[in-house]
């Protein structure tokens, strides 16, 4: 069985955007749009009804193009379990109060055991210094944490 990644909604948006004309941005798109034709196969792939409204608001053409690129992922319920351990989460300072949707990736790709949450979302939730805070607290909650990280980081060179 492949392992299993739990797709933020960062990723997709990067996925789907226009080409940036900032560099740093174009890069991540560029390794995005490698990553969902090249490597994406190797692995399970699960958004959550969380991603689902985040890729389907905003600009209508933009979300169009984001929901089509979700389209046939399997979705993860947002259960009781999850909305816990993501209050858990912002209670315990790991996440601002402000970043509950943040808090509930995390939460999700958790509760439902993915191997993997893939995200651009370096600010609150690919963060060095927050990640192993993190894993440690949703031990303590009595999970395993998945690994937190980019695109980049996923799927290098097959073994």
């Amino acid at each position: 069985m492949p392992p299993s990644v739990y797709v933020e909604t960062s990723v997709i948006s990067y996925l789907t955007a226009r080409q940036s004309q900032d560099v740093i941005v174009a890069a991540r798109q560029a390794i995005t749009r490698n990553w969902w034709q090249e490597t994406r196969q190797r692995f399970e792939l699960y958004i959550s009804t969380l991603v689902v409204a985040e890729a389907a608001a905003g600009d209508s053409d933009a979300a169009a193009q984001r929901t089509q690129a979700t389209s046939g992922i399997p979705i993860l319920e947002l259960t009781d379990s999850a909305q816990a351990l993501a209050k858990q989460l912002i209670e315990q300072g790991l996440m601002p109060k402000a970043s509950v949707e943040d808090s509930l990736h995390i939460a999700l790709a958790t509760v439902h055991g993915t191997d993997f949450l893939l995200t651009w979302n370096f600010r609150h939730i690919n963060n060095a210094e927050m990640k192993a805070r993190i894993a440690v607290a949703v031990e303590a909650a009595g999970y395993e944490c998945p690994v937190i990280c980019s695109p980049e980081e996923l799927g290098g060179e097959e073994s």
